[in-house]
């Protein structure tokens, strides 16, 4: 067996104990077998095997979440280091400020908030106030979402948390299919920040705007509580865990989904779809626009 080949066959055996919808399983396994047999993956270095790889799941199985990916930092190959990727993660957090990228007030006292990433609500709901705190007197809020890459369901929920008046708002529900259960998340009750109510908020979105960040934007939206002004998102709608398969190379598993409870569905594939249809580039400029600027729906 080459050494590719162990690498694929590891891979699947991660997907087939752990992707959230199991009975897609032995299609993906079908096809990239299918893959092997021909020797499409031999003589590939790490990081091209993996976009190969990649390639042929997201054919068998779209879901952008599904994936193989090179890492120049050496991971554990130790059962007990295996966490899903969430040590990683939260280091990656603690180095980028918690995803918050940039705070600012701008003119017409608009606040604006870039995120980056979506922090844990347990190691970042601090970060997360500090950031609402400095805009909670603005007349209206941005949230720039753009350039987020995902992140956390917790963190999602209490980002938009602070959009509602109370704790009796269900925003979602996440399946996952390790434990076989549905967790409901519900806007949180007791906030370090005011929360900004009663006034405009726009998010913006690109096509780089994924996963957590989608969760935001898509379930802000379906609330109607905020307006979402840019292109398309990305459409990865399935929390996922990471495993290594070798030192470089690491899979990433869909484990779970979201269910929002206003739609009934999710964003998975098709990607949060903008009230405001504009370039990316152009997105902040449209949502300062007095003419466009429309008034986000209040909850009810």
């Amino acid at each position: 067996m080459s050494s590719n080949q162990q690498i694929v066959e590891a891979a699947l055996e991660r997907i087939g104990a752990g992707y959230v919808f199991p009975g897609k399983t032995a299609s993906i396994e079908a096809a990239i077998r299918g893959r092997l047999a021909t020797g499409a993956y031999e003589g590939l270095d790490g990081p091209a095997l993996c976009d190969a790889v990649t390639t042929d799941l997201q054919e068998a199985c779209p879901d952008k979440h599904l994936r193989l990916l090179w890492t120049h930092e050496p991971q554990s190959l130790a059962p007990a280091d295996d966490d899903g990727g969430q040590a990683a993660f939260l280091a990656r957090l603690r180095a980028e400020g918690q995803g918050i990228h940039r705070v600012e007030q701008l003119k017409g006292n608009v606040g604006l908030i870039e995120l980056r990433l979506v922090t844990t609500a347990a190691e970042g709901a601090g970060a997360i106030g500090a950031a609402m705190r400095l805009v909670a007197d603005s007349s209206a809020l941005v949230l720039d979402l753009r350039a987020c890459l995902g992140g956390s369901p917790e963190g999602a929920a209490m980002w938009c948390s602070y959009f509602f008046p109370d704790d009796q708002v269900h925003l979602n529900d996440l399946y996952d299919r390790r434990t076989d259960t549905t967790r409901q998340f519900w806007t949180v009750g007791h906030l370090p920040a005011p929360r900004y109510v009663d006034r405009p908020v726009h998010v913006l979105t690109s096509g780089t705007t994924f996963s957590a960040g989608e969760n935001i934007a898509y379930t802000l939206q379906a609330h109607g509580r905020a307006v979402v002004v840019g292109a398309t998102t990305r459409g990865g709608a399935h929390p996922t865990d990471r495993h290594a398969v070798t030192e470089h190379i690491l899979v990433t598993v869909p484990t779970a989904r979201t269910v929002n409870t206003v739609t009934g569905t999710n964003w998975e594939g098709v990607g949060v779809v903008p009230d405001v249809p504009v370039p990316a580039d152009q997105a902040l400029e449209e949502a300062l626009e007095p003419t466009s600027r429309q008034v986000a729906a209040q909850p009810g």
